[in-house]
This record gives structure tokens, sequence and C-alpha cells, in this order.
């Protein structure tokens, strides 16, 4: 099977990369960058991977027609993985990548005449936060964007409207296409490698650091999370699969909750746990200090992904069992992850008991 993935030179993209060449795919890497581009291969060989199934093609989500002269030979599969991130963003740049690029890559299946399977994010299973942003789910038409991107920052809000374009394009077009929903990524269940640049590594940073004294939100607020390796499992083989549902919402149920998680990771880094809890307004409220987000390494828009919210994901547990892609423990990847995270600050990591 020929696969083109957008994105995949970033975190997922290559343990996507990755599972489908070990898989015997034919994967092709839409990519505008050479740097990021060798990183890849090199990353690659690193495995083991013979690089005669991976090939490269120039293209750009900004661009029209994603800057690409030709169509590509025959394509099975577009996986839609590339989108700007950072915290911040300028609505115009945002929906610029990631709504309007998306619509890009969603032509491009539609003119192939492939799958198209597109990742979009867990809080788009959250109907009650969905609403309180102002869309509404059934009918997403109505909705005042310009209001939800003032209201939940530039990046989760592009990501919201994106997905809801995508999905009335795949039905104006009826393209066969799958929305994967994935929980917040943790790092590889046996190497624990985490990109900087993922919200779980910013956590643990803050707890190394002693930036967290108090826990944000309440007992019942959790972060799930998921391995990048598992979500990596996941998209592949909703690549293939003859009947993969139309969404996968992708998360580890056995996620603690956020006390919890803290817990275990102050442990598997020899740091204090934070015990007692700050309400998530007062955080928003504190973080509306100027130089105080800085100061914390906290970006007031993270804070929407702790929620209460818990979620049905039956029908992602039938899938898995299915294809045969069992989710690790929760203790093993996040264990692995403060490992990992540890060697990079080239410290080693402990066990302590005592509470902050």
């Amino acid at each position: 099977m020929t696969i083109l993935i957008t994105g995949a030179t970033g975190f997922i993209g290559k343990y996507l990369c990755l599972t489908l060449l070990q898989q015997g795919h034919e994967v092709q890497a839409l990519t505008r960058s050479q740097s990021s581009l060798t990183q890849l291969i090199g990353f690659l060989q690193q495995q083991g991977i013979a690089m005669e199934r991976f090939s490269a093609l120039e293209g750009d989500l900004e661009k029209p027609e994603l800057g690409l002269i030709t169509l590509p030979g025959r394509i099975e599969c577009i996986v839609h993985l590339a989108a700007r991130f950072a915290w911040n963003l300028p609505e115009h740049d945002a929906r610029h990548t990631n709504v309007t690029g998306s619509l890009r890559v969603a032509e491009l299946a539609r003119q192939l005449r492939c799958r198209l399977v597109f990742i979009s994010g867990f809080m788009l299973a959250n109907t009650e936060h969905l609403s309180r942003l102002g869309i509404n789910g059934s009918h997403p038409e109505q909705t005042d964007w310009s209001r939800v991107y003032r209201r939940a920052g530039g990046y989760e809000a592009s990501k919201l409207e994106s997905a809801f374009r995508l999905r009335e394009f795949v039905a104006r077009h009826g393209l066969d296409a799958v929305e994967i929903q994935p929980a917040t990524v943790a790092g590889h269940r046996s190497t624990g490698e985490l990109d900087p640049a993922q919200p779980l590594h910013g956590l643990l940073d803050n707890l190394y650091h002693g930036r967290m004294a108090m826990i944000p939100g309440s007992p019942d607020h959790w972060l799930p999370l998921v391995p990048v390796d598992s979500l990596a499992q996941v998209i592949a083989a909703s690549c293939e699969a003859n009947h993969a549902p139309d969404t996968l919402l992708v998360l580890d149920q056995n996620t603690p909750n956020l006390a919890g998680l803290l817990q275990a990771a102050a442990q598997f880094l020899g740091k204090p746990a934070p015990r007692r809890h700050l309400p998530i307004g007062v955080m928003k409220a504190l973080l509306a200090i100027p130089g105080l987000p800085g100061l914390l390494k906290v970006a007031p828009e993270s804070l929407a992904f702790i929620q209460t919210c818990r979620f049905d994901t039956s029908r992602t547990e039938r899938f898995l069992a299915q294809q045969n892609v069992p989710l690790p423990p929760f203790a093993q990847y996040l264990e692995a992850s403060c490992r990992h995270y540890c060697q990079r600050l080239g410290v080693a990591g402990g066990a302590v008991t005592s509470g902050a």
C-alpha cells in the first residue's frame, strides 16, 4: 500500500513512517523542509529501515494546490498530520495553515480518489466544551468562528474548525475518510522519547523545576494520554482496515486524574508532588497577570485540555482489539517518558515519598 503523509517529519509523523515501513508499506513524505527531512531519514536509518520504500515529495500546505506541480502517482491513502502549532497564534495564521491547508489536502484526496485519514483532537468529543465555546455540533455552519478563536486561542480553534470543515467536505464529496482524535501525546512506551514541544514535556519540566506548587483543577480533572507509538499504530491500522470507523477517539482510559498523574511522574522524577488543588478559574485569572505565564511556563490556552469530561472509547477499543493494537500499561510509558526527560537533562530520576 502506498501512503502519503503530511507532517511526516514531526514527532508523531516519524513514528508513523517507522510503523508503516516496518509493516511493508510504501511511504511518501510531503515536506517543505530539507533539514527536517534529513533528520527523519536519519531516524529511520537508525531504526534499521531499508529506505527503498521511502520517498519525499516537496509540498506546502500554505500554497495553492499544496505547491504540487503535478499530482503524485498511485496513492491509496493520505494521512494528514501537518499543522502549525504554537500558543497565541493569530487567527489569520492559524486558519491559513490549519484550516485552508487541511482542505487542500482533502481536495488532493478527492482528486486521487483515495482514503483520507486526518488527525483532529480528543476535545472534539467533549460536547460541553464545544458548547461553551459557541460551537453547535449539530449545526456547525451556524458557528461564529471568530468568537471561538477569541475564546479558545488560535491553535485549538483552528484545529476545531478544521475538523468541522473537513467533515463537511468529506460528506459533500463522499470521501472514504477516518478522523483520528488523539489525547495528549506521551513518550514512546520503551524509549520514552518525548518531543520538547509536546504539552506533557512541559508538565514534566514544570514539575521537575518546582514550578508546579498546586494541582490545576479539582480531583475530578484529568489529562488523558496516549503513547506516541500506540497512536502511530492506530493511524497505520486505519489506513488499510476495510471497515474502519469514521471516527476513532484514541486515549488511555487508565490515565489517572491529574493529581495521580503528577504524583506518579514526581516519583519517577525524584521530586515532590503538589498536593493541593487550585481551581482552573483562579489559575486563569492568575495567568492574566502580565509576565506570569512566561515565569510559570504555562500557556493559558493549555488549561482547556484539563477537563472533568470522561469519554466513551468502546468503539475504538473494539477496533484496537480487531487490529491487535493493545495499549501498554500507563505506568510503563509514563516512567519511560520521565526517564527520557531526565536523560535529556543529564540527571538521574528516583522515587521520593514526601509531598509538597
